[in-house]
């Protein structure tokens, strides 16, 4: 059984690894952020590699790399870079670091609810009192919101008192999607793009040309002509051109995410030669999160 300096010493060298790209770490480096002898670590560093937890790099670049089995001594998950969990605090994300483990207390009682969340890197900055999101999760879109209120600095484990727990649905954008799309042509006036955004109650839609999604066009474009004296211009001429468009095959949770990272509220969807096929706004990828129909009444006898 590892000893706490030998879980702490192998704690700092996977955290330091996960964040270097897989360069090799230095005893030095170890040494300096658990503030102790460089002698000690080296020291320690025999004991582990004997263990075969660590693998010495030799060269004037060498140092040392956590192996495997350091992984799994420690409780702690090995995945390609593709499938960490990101962990955001204040809605900003965290770099170099992610979720390797979270286990529930109570899932049966979300309100009361606690969540172990086995973080890879350095937890210095997450401090008790702050609200964190993590997710999604690869395996099973999971999302989970809440506010940390423990922290074990030697397992590297936050205790989050939860708030939500939500599990993102594996549909597509393609099983949500309006296919009956409001559009406008190139030369469309701005009278008529009024009256067509005001009867169908919708803020913005695609501009098609020659049968191709080419921009889009908003109450916001609308409001800005009004205001600068451009009644007479044409839809053409006002649309946005930084339209995104996306496959209908996109994953739900990564819609979200492109939404969020693009700050838009609609991504329209088009085949690969940009002809238009639906559209999915941003209530619509809400609703999909949040509806209640997907999930079965049970009941007793």
């Amino acid at each position: 059984m590892l000893t706490s300096v030998q879980k702490e010493i192998l704690q700092t060298l996977i955290n330091l690894y996960q964040s270097s790209n897989g360069k090799s770490i230095k005893g030095e480096d170890i040494a300096e952020v658990m503030n102790r002898n460089p002698g000690t670590i080296r020291n320690q560093m025999q004991s582990l590699r004997s263990l075969g937890l660590v693998k010495g790099v030799p060269g004037p670049r060498g140092g040392y790399k956590p192996t495997i089995e350091a992984y799994h001594s420690l409780n702690i998950s090995v995945s390609d870079n593709d499938s960490k969990v990101p962990i955001y605090k204040n809605g900003m994300k965290m770099e170099d670091i992610s979720v390797a483990r979270i286990e529930f207390t109570s899932v049966p009682q979300p309100s009361e609810c606690e969540a172990a969340i086995k973080i890879l890197g350095s937890i210095k900055d997450l401090n008790l009192g702050d609200t964190i999101s993590i997710g999604p999760t690869p395996v099973n879109n999971l999302g989970v919101i809440g506010t940390i209120v423990g922290r074990d600095d030697m397992d590297n484990i936050l205790l989050v008192d939860t708030q939500t727990i939500r599990s993102i649905p594996k549909q597509t954008v393609g099983d949500i999607a309006s296919r009956d799309v409001v559009s406008f042509s190139m030369n469309c006036s701005i009278k008529e793009a009024a009256k067509k955004l005001a009867k169908k109650e919708i803020d913005g839609a695609p501009v098609i040309k020659d049968g191709k999604v080419v921009g889009v066009f908003t109450l916001t474009d609308l409001v800005n002509a009004m205001a600068d004296d451009k009644e007479d211009a044409t839809v053409g001429e006002l649309m946005s051109t930084n339209v995104v468009t996306v496959n209908e095959d996109l994953k739900i949770a990564n819609a979200i995410e492109l939404i969020l990272n693009k700050s838009i509220s609609r991504l329209i969807i088009a085949d690969d030669n940009q002809a238009l096929i639906g559209i999915v706004t941003r209530t619509d990828l809400i609703d999909s999160i949040t509806n209640l129909k997907q999930f079965p009444i049970i009941t007793s006898d």
